[in-house]
């Protein structure tokens, strides 16, 4: 008798638990073109901000993406294992990494491309462990056009890192360097400004000086590459999308 109250004890509360997990976390992984911005740096704006609000009220984004980080130093400042430790089955994990590994010239960050991938496979492989998700995002384009008018790549073998990792584990992949370079590129040069932290002296209070930034968007830019994203989303059939706000319909 007092063995069969001890498992339906434990069976309620594994039912509790069950019952507690009523949201769906969706964590971002990144840098500071994903990352959510103090107020003193607006209108800069990483894509996630705008991302969390599509979605109803099953789903809770946690934006871990932060500045400079790449996936050696994201390690490093033990910002994945806590992530990693709370994950739960059905989370996902949107990984997005390549403009900070890549800076050589940036010691305190810079990740070898050998590095890279074992990095990236370390985030895929534990966020399985768990049951939940990995997404793997290749890094998003610079504004940056040659003389023909086209975005040149500036990722280059980072970027064919995450694509060839995505073919040999399986994982789901957003190409938003290719998406992101269609979209600068269908926009064109000038008109492509808009999306980025362009600013003219005294326009902004928090940059009296102008800011010329071709890296960071502002929060048009960072809507429309949220918008990128969820593309992606729905052609890779992610159950996911199943949970993105449909647009009031007016009557």
């Amino acid at each position: 008798m007092k063995k069969i109250c001890l498992l339906l004890f434990a069976l309620a509360l594994l039912s509790f638990a069950y019952k507690q997990k009523t949201k769906t976390k969706v964590y971002l992984i990144g840098d500071s073109t994903m990352s959510i911005k103090e107020t003193k740096v607006y209108p800069e704006t990483g894509w996630g901000m705008p991302f969390a609000y599509f979605f109803d009220s099953t789903i809770e984004v946690d934006n871990r993406a932060k500045n400079g980080r790449s996936t050696r130093t994201f390690i490093s400042e033990n910002r994945w294992q806590p992530l990693a430790d709370n994950l739960q089955e059905g989370d996902y994990v949107f990984i997005q990494f390549g403009h900070n590994d890549e800076s050589k010239e940036k010691t305190d960050r810079y990740t070898t491309p050998e590095q890279f991938k074992i990095n990236l496979t370390k985030f895929v492989t534990e966020t399985r462990a768990k049951k939940a998700s990995p997404i793997l995002i290749t890094a998003v384009a610079r504004r940056k056009f040659d003389s023909t008018n086209h975005v040149v790549d500036g990722h280059g073998v980072y970027t064919e890192i995450v694509r060839e990792l995505a073919k040999e584990l399986d994982v789901p992949m957003i190409d938003l360097q290719k998406t992101s370079t269609a979209l600068l590129e269908k926009m064109g040069k000038e008109n492509s400004k808009l999306l980025f932290l362009q600013l003219e002296k005294n326009e902004h209070p928090n940059y009296p000086d102008g800011k010329e930034d071709n890296t960071h968007f502002n929060e048009l830019g960072a809507r429309k590459i949220a918008q990128l994203v969820l593309q992606d989303m729905t052609n890779l059939k992610l159950d996911l999308v199943n949970h993105i706000v449909k647009p009031a319909v007016k009557k």
